[in-house]
């Protein structure tokens, strides 16, 4: 459970507040002679200014596909490239733009719940099992449901925080 609100946090970190952040391009796929292949993996990515991405492919023959693949995401930026590097300029954030990005923060919120509740699915699974093994008595078995109630209550209020806090930071002017 602790993985999942991890990685839900990890995602937060790439939906933009209006700075450049190398992050805000870690979801971002390429289809790389047929294979879908991390942008990170393909591309130095460094941020010369507070409001400039600048992406510089390992493989001159691989910006078409990396623009592409930016312009397809949901990252809501226009690349241009000069043959050598492709740049991301970051515009201000317009109110429009903040709710489209809260909207994108609460799916990537309900993904890490539903993480969570199928860690706690599969631990119920398991309970049942040593239940009908004859292992474990239905008393433990309600007090080991009951803990584990606790555990994916406060694992989801976890991912709460961190969505209450980054949709603050976005919505921010």
């Amino acid at each position: 459970m602790h993985k999942a609100v991890e990685a839900t946090s990890n995602e937060f970190s790439t939906v933009r507040t209006g700075r450049a952040s190398p992050h805000l391009l870690d979801r971002v796929q390429v289809d790389y002679y047929g294979a879908q292949t991390p942008l990170k993996q393909l591309a130095n990515i460094s941020t010369p200014e507070a409001r400039l991405l600048s992406i510089t492919p390992y493989d001159k023959s691989s910006i078409k596909s990396i623009e592409k693949a930016i312009l397809e995401s949901d990252v809501g930026l226009t690349p241009s490239n000069d043959g050598q590097i492709i740049r991301l300029v970051i515009p201000e954030l317009t109110e429009e733009r903040r709710r489209d990005l809260a909207k994108v923060l609460h799916r990537l919120a309900e993904e890490g719940r539903i993480s969570v509740r199928n860690v706690r699915r599969d631990v119920m699974h398991d309970l049942r099992e040593l239940k009908s093994e004859g292992e474990l008595g239905a008393d433990d078995e309600r007090r080991a449901e009951a803990e584990l109630q606790k555990l994916t209550d406060a694992r989801i209020g976890d991912i709460d925080v961190a969505l209450a806090n980054k949709e603050q930071e976005i919505l921010e002017v």
